[in-house]
């Protein structure tokens, strides 16, 4: 009677017993599964897109636009440089050359007294005049002209002598008209006030009178 029991036993609990040993190879299983799944990746398995060789080709062209374009923008900006250094030279070199051209104004206004109070001196000390007195007055006067015309000349300041040539709105200023006797019309027959450059650049025109054809 207990032998059949026990049988009975077994035979209901066979089932669980079987069950209970296939569970952990199951778990281990899926313990192995989930460690391969959570586990680094072989790069070996990664995908590779290699470059085509059209575009190797486009960003080769595209770095080559880039060089040519920066190329160009370094060689404006040298040229600007350069541009701004050769107005900067230019703009001290006259800066040096016309810095006195205002005193020049001045003094040229001084040379006209002395001039004319040569020439007045000139005519009034006649060779036979007894008096040394206005000759000695007229030769010190003509030495402190022509001494001052060579500082002149040595600072780049120089008298025009425009009788004869033809007449220059750049240089000369039209104060009457006289008749072309023996002289061409437009030609520069007479001189009213000396005119003056400095350097080759005008700083006062010549007061000249212009020679024109007479209407008979």
């Amino acid at each position: 009677m207990a032998g059949r029991s026990l049988r009975a036993a077994r035979h209901h609990l066979s089932p669980l017993l079987s069950l209970g040993a296939q569970r952990p190879s199951s778990t281990a299983a899926q313990q192995r599964s989930t460690g391969d799944e959570c586990g680094p990746e072989d790069p070996r398995d990664e995908p590779r897109h290699p470059l085509s060789e059209r575009t190797i080709e486009l960003k080769a062209s595209k770095l080559e636009e880039q060089v040519r374009d920066l190329t160009e923008r370094y060689r404006k900006a040298l040229a600007d440089s350069e541009n701004v250094r050769r107005r900067t030279q230019k703009f001290v070199e006259d800066a040096k050359l016309f810095g006195i051209q205002s005193f020049c104004k001045d003094l040229v206004e001084v040379a006209d007294i002395l001039e004319k109070t040569t020439e007045s001196a000139a005519r009034e000390a006649e060779p036979s005049d007894p008096k040394p007195t206005l000759k000695k007055i007229y030769e010190g006067l003509f030495l402190i002209e022509a001494k001052l015309q060579s500082v002149f000349a040595k600072h780049g300041l120089q008298k025009m002598n425009p009788v004869g040539g033809k007449y220059d709105p750049y240089d000369h200023e039209i104060v009457c008209h006289v008749p072309a006797e023996g002289m061409q019309p437009g030609t520069v027959a007479l001189v009213t006030q000396d005119g003056y450059k400095l350097h080759g650049r005008t700083i006062r025109h010549a007061h000249v009178g212009v020679a024109v054809e007479s209407q008979e």
